[in-house]
């Protein structure tokens, strides 16, 4: 097998059940991994204080806890406090410590992740360190700058960086220094669930066709943090038919009700919450089109956009300068891009969907072939595997056919 007794070390912020991108992705990374024959271990921070729940939010001192999610082993580090997003785990030294001397070919950092960057600092020799990075820091300036330095430390230490895309590259000046060790790996999912759903997800569709009552349904899928963009999505919906679903929790959600409330939209609103894979999967299908009106670059590419594709739900989603948020989803093949933070352009663009003849249609069919020409999880695994080899030095790549690899993953023939 393509990895068999390659022995990795995934560091994460958190894992499933919490909620998020970066989240899934490390799940889907390390079992597909493990599939291919790789040894996988995880470490993350318990986001959990009674082991349920979804939230990142800090709710009190959380608990270590060691479990196997199927072939994969997952430490979750207890968290004794969470200052400016930075988590307080006091075990984390000796745990990771503990888990490079059963021994380690790569440690494959996940950032932002400022506490596994520390204890990594800390370090004196590691083995092969790969760092995927979804995002800089983009909001808390002051923070970043301060915390810069170290990552920095890090990163001329890695054997490699991967990227999400080659737009996020250009726009990152942290990525651009280190450009000769930069990558590009798009992120995967397992695709099946979506494009072949249970009886479960079928049922759920049904609901939620029922709840559009005839009308268009707008799906938003995400966090309720500043950059998914809720309050543009709120305000395009004033000028547009239908009902919203908005799939997610998090610190906006009350300003998001009130805003609702505001603008008279709040009896088409409906705030779902976390909702099983199942129900969304349901919700995907059921939708007229997901909204992802994302509008910073903490926005770095977008998962649920890949499983809207895999759903064959056209995209409607921001032109984010320097992210992969519009690559991901390409205009007017898969769905329609429209300006950051312009609520009336989201707004024609959901009437366009709905009144052009063929064009939901078409670009139905051109999301679920680009998922899965380009984000199936198993072709993702595969090709860490191979950046793994290349950056152990198992795998002598010349820089040309290292590069023409790259493009390919991007997308770009």
């Amino acid at each position: 097998m393509k990895g068999a007794g390659l022995r990795v070390l995934h560091l994460g912020k958190f894992y499933p059940p919490a909620s998020g991108g970066m989240e899934a992705h490390v799940r889907t990374l390390a079992r597909a991994q493990a599939s291919l024959g790789a040894q996988v271990e995880v470490l993350c921070a318990n986001h959990s204080v009674d082991g349920t729940g979804t939230s990142h939010e800090f709710h009190g001192r959380s608990p270590t806890r060691e479990e196997w999610d199927g072939p994969v082993r997952v430490v979750r580090l207890g968290r004794l406090a969470s200052v400016a997003r930075m988590d307080v785990m006091p075990s984390l030294p000796f745990v990771l410590r503990r888990a490079l001397a059963r021994g380690v070919d790569v440690v494959h950092l996940h950032v932002p992740n400022p506490s596994m960057v520390l204890a990594l600092d800390a370090v004196p020799r590691l083995p092969a360190v790969v760092v995927t990075h979804q995002s800089d820091i983009i909001r808390q300036k002051v923070a970043g700058a301060l915390f810069r330095p170290f990552e920095w430390m890090l990163y001329s230490r890695a054997a490699r960086l991967l990227a999400t895309s080659d737009a996020y590259v250009r726009g990152s000046s942290l990525l651009s220094t280190f450009k000769s060790k930069v990558r590009v790996l798009p992120l995967g999912i397992e695709l099946d669930a979506y494009l072949h759903p249970s009886a479960e997800a079928r049922e759920a569709r049904a609901r939620w066709t029922a709840e559009a009552a005839g009308g268009p349904l707008w799906l938003m899928v995400g966090r309720l943090v500043y950059y998914k963009g809720l309050f543009t999505a709120l305000e395009a919906l004033v000028h547009a038919p239908g009902r919203l679903v908005i799939v997610g929790e998090g610190p906006l959600a009350e300003e998001g009700r009130a805003r609702a409330r505001a603008l008279g939209i709040e009896d088409r609103v409906t705030w779902a919450g976390y909702l099983s894979p199942e129900a969304l999967a349901g919700a995907y299908r059921a939708a007229t089109a997901l909204w992802f009106p994302s509008n910073a670059r903490s926005e770095a590419y977008g998962l649920s956009q890949v499983e809207a594709l895999a759903s064959g739900l056209p995209v409607l989603n921001t032109a984010v300068p320097d992210s992969g948020v519009a690559w991901v989803s390409l205009h007017e093949r898969t769905g329609l891009t429209v300006p950051v933070g312009d609520a009336r352009a989201l707004a024609a663009a959901a009437r366009r969907l709905v009144e052009e003849p063929g064009l939901r249609e078409r670009l139905s069919r051109g999301a679920q072939e680009r998922a899965r020409a380009e984000f199936a999880h198993d072709v993702m695994a595969s090709r860490s595997l191979e950046l793994y080899a290349e950056a152990l030095g198992r795998q002598p790549v010349a820089e040309e056919r290292s590069d023409a690899s790259v493009r390919h993953v991007a997308g770009g023939r």
